[in-house]
């Protein structure tokens, strides 16, 4: 029975029943008032009653008051006032880190040494605080605070823990001797704060714990001590809102957030009126997401709803206005450390203590977006670059990962797949590594990073063709954001050369991974200025530029392969010829007797040639042509030639474009089983390659036949709308557009389940509604059946 209410609804429902009203339970739990009358409302309906009374009443018949609660704070009462009084008292509330705090009590209860570190401003302090708190009165010495910010040089740091337990110095005895003597007897918890620029002192921590048996140590600092017998925990950000399957966010989901009440509250602090709403819950949540979830960047942004709305300050961290968005999170409590005070001054408290070379690599790593490997930065930031010398970037990355100012990233299947894990810094860190860049002049690092990319574009794009696709394509959506930085410089002040080959080599990742709106902006973008390229690189440009404009201008993608055609021909480049006339013919459907001879023309040349992949795209574009034509027959023959050649190759790409049109062969003659059976084998394939514009591809022609093997399965046309509504809600998220050949038999297969639903009546309003809130995955189940 606990699983009909979560746990937040469980613990307002408990506070409920121990007589707390709602403005209550708000200021506890930093929610707004409306949003706990939200809460209230999901209790009732959940429990199936009406009133507080009702919901008490059946939730203590159930059993479900007996769950357990969110653990109170430890303020154990045997613990001395003085003791008590060494931890510095917290001015704000404490909010969220649950499992933080549990996972350091649980390292500390085993470890006399624990380091919390993570990056500037991630709450280490707090988080240090806070346990220190609850653990206190396990130690009959209890717990003292060792403040080392102030501390300018290591030799003081004995001097500054002498100072906060209160021990003075002797002159006849080394102070580190009377700490040792101090301490021995003594069982008690140092928390001692700020150790990153003091590190040279870190030995004197493992003299007094060797001398002192009985004494533990939490300290908190940017980097590791690297002493033995340390416990290192990474403090992470606070935990981020997660978005509805719809895709928007609501301020329930904002408050199931630590880093979205910690916006709310600290927003409230400022301005006592500010309430969350569904207008603005989206913006505080992708506010928080900018931020990466740290604490410090939240409560500085929060502090500005003073003066601005959280639309306006999302859109001033998003760079909307020309600034940095490290600029809008300034100003922070006078009260505050001076290195707190602004988002910059962290950063620059870090970044200060750095050497020369680290300095150098830092920046550079700024050309990166959205992570980087190992081999990128040794490519892009190793070496000779503008005249200075980055020194060794792996000793150099280990160095900034060790001070918390560059985070490992795992990525799925890298292990697996031999990769080397990624690397990437906070959206703020990054912001003030490229503040850096700038100021160092960044025009070098900027090509090596462009050049490095389209390097890898050209290795991959003959294996797009092959059984290589799906792992490229895996590669290219990793470095998305890469290749976009890559090609907006190439595009603006840097290389117009480099960005034309760059966009031709990436057209059939663009096209086949459903980025078809993304691809077309780069290409026209760059298609107004092709002639101040050598004529050389025009034919692959033009290819690309060509294929993604038959997606929605069918005459512009004729006149790309004509012209591709023709330079290729001028050319001597017999490849480029056979694509170009292959893909002209795709653009003559309406003329099928023109069309084929044109695409027959193309595969003899690519037969010529030896090239499999090639002859597999002719076939294709022959079936299609037919299928067209009303040519079933026909083009059932050269779809099964086309497959055995995929087979061959290992194109599964390919092999699921072919179940595709099989299938729509198949629904033309009423035998739906047959469609059936091999759109499942083609939605199997796509989501096991990951492929959403495949999967989306495969579920629209399924939901054809949904429903049609079984006359009396009225609920079959709803399950087809289903699957409908989710497709085309992907495709939107995608960018993803219908390929011609598919339009008509796309228009056939919704106007069929729109009837089948009864037109448009409001089930089949309701039955898309709710596919649209699928995400395409669970489209994928529910049409396999999986689950039902």
């Amino acid at each position: 029975m606990h699983d009909v209410l979560n746990e937040r609804e469980r613990d307002i429902l408990g506070r409920l029943a121990g007589g707390s009203t709602d403005r209550q339970i708000a200021d506890e739990l930093f929610l707004s008032l409306n949003t706990v009358k939200w809460y209230n409302r999901q209790i009732y309906s959940k429990l199936g009653v009406r009133s507080r009374t009702q919901a008490i009443a059946h939730a203590r018949g159930a059993g479900l008051l007996d769950a357990p609660g969110p653990e109170p704070a430890h303020e154990p009462a045997s613990q001395p006032l003085a003791q008590r009084s060494l931890l510095p008292a917290q001015t704000t509330p404490f909010i969220g880190r649950g499992r933080e705090i549990a996972g350091v009590r649980q390292l500390l209860a085993r470890s006399r040494l624990l380091v919390l570190t993570g990056a500037g401003g991630t709450g280490k302090t707090r988080l240090a605080l806070r346990v220190a708190e609850t653990v206190a009165g396990e130690f009959s010495g209890g717990a003292t605070f060792v403040d080392l910010a102030p501390v300018s040089h290591h030799s003081l740091v004995a001097a500054k823990i002498a100072a906060a337990l209160g021990i003075s110095e002797s002159p006849t005895e080394p102070l580190v001797e009377t700490l040792k003597r101090a301490l021995a007897g003594r069982e008690m918890l140092l928390v001692v704060d700020n150790f990153e620029h003091v590190i040279e002192a870190a030995p004197l921590l493992s003299e007094l714990l060797a001398a002192c048996p009985q004494l533990r140590m939490l300290v908190t600092s940017r980097e590791s001590l690297r002493l033995a017998g340390e416990q290192e925990y990474q403090v992470p950000p606070l935990s981020l809102p997660r978005s509805g399957e719809a895709g928007g966010l609501t301020a329930a989901d904002l408050s199931e957030s630590e880093a979205g009440t910690l916006f709310v509250r600290r927003a409230q602090m400022t301005r006592p009126d500010f309430e969350v709403s569904e207008s603005n819950a989206g913006a505080i949540g992708r506010i928080c997401i900018r931020l990466d979830g740290l604490p410090l960047a939240i409560e500085l942004a929060a502090a500005r709803s003073k003066v601005l709305t959280p639309h306006v300050l999302l859109e001033r961290l998003e760079g909307a206005r020309d600034e940095s968005p490290l600029r809008a999170l300034g100003s922070g409590a006078r009260d505050a450390p001076a290195r707190h005070r602004t988002l910059r001054d962290t950063m620059a408290w870090s970044y200060n203590l750095l050497d020369d070379a680290e300095k150098r690599l830092f920046a550079r790593l700024a050309v990166f977006r959205g992570g980087w490997s190992l081999e990128a930065a040794e490519s892009v930031c190793g070496g000779d670059v503008a005249g200075d010398v980055a020194g060794d970037v792996f000793d150099g990355l280990a160095s900034l990962v060790d001070k918390s100012l560059v985070q490992q990233k795992e990525t799925p299947g890298a292990e697996d797949e031999g990769r080397s894990p990624r690397f990437t810094m906070l959206e703020m860190v990054h912001e003030y590594a490229r503040e850096q860049l700038e100021a160092s002049g960044e025009a070098e690092a900027m090509r090596r990073h462009a050049e490095y990319f389209l390097g890898l574009a050209e290795r991959a794009e003959p294996e797009l063709r092959r059984a290589g696709f799906d792992h490229w394509c895996g590669v290219f959506e990793l470095e998305m954001d890469n290749l976009r930085a890559a090609l907006e410089w190439a595009a603006g002040p840097g290389d117009l050369e480099l960005g034309v080959r760059l966009a031709g080599a990436l057209g059939l990742f663009w096209y086949g991974r459903g980025y078809h709106r993304e691809g077309i902006r780069w290409t026209e973008q760059l298609l107004g200025r092709l002639g101040e390229v050598e004529v050389a690189h025009h034919p692959q440009f033009l290819l690309s530029a060509g294929h993604l404009a038959f997606l929605h201008d069918m005459e512009e993608a004729r006149r790309l392969f004509t012209e591709a055609l023709a330079i290729s021909r001028r050319l001597g480049d017999r490849e480029h010829e056979a694509w170009a006339m292959t893909m002209l013919s795709y653009v003559m459907l309406d003329d099928p007797e023109a069309a084929t001879p044109v695409a027959q023309e193309g595969l003899a040349l690519f037969r010529e040639l030896g090239d499999l992949p090639g002859a597999a795209q002719a076939l294709n574009i022959i079936g299609e042509i037919a299928r067209l034509a009303g040519d079933d027959k026909r083009a059932r023959r050269v779809y099964e030639e086309c497959l055995e050649i995929c087979r061959v190759t290992g194109e599964v790409r390919r092999i699921c474009y072919m179940c595709n049109n099989l299938a729509y062969i198949a629904q033309h003659e009423g035998d739906h089983e047959r469609a059936i059976d091999l759109l499942k084998q083609a939605l199997v394939l796509a989501r096991d390659r990951r492929n959403l514009r495949d999967m989306a591809d495969a579920l629209e022609i399924l939901a054809g036949s949904t429903g049609m093997t079984n006359s009396t399965d009225e609920e079959g046309a709803l399950r087809a709308a289903r699957i409908l509504g989710a497709t085309d809600a992907a495709r939107e998220r995608l960018g993803s557009l219908y390929q011609p050949a598919d339009q008509p038999e796309m228009a056939r297969i919704f106007e069929a389940v729109r009837e089948r639903c009864g037109g448009d009546t409001q089930a089949f309003r309701a039955a898309w509604a709710e596919g649209r809130r699928m995400t395409l995955e669970k489209a994928a189940a529910y049409a396999l059946g999986e689950g039902d």
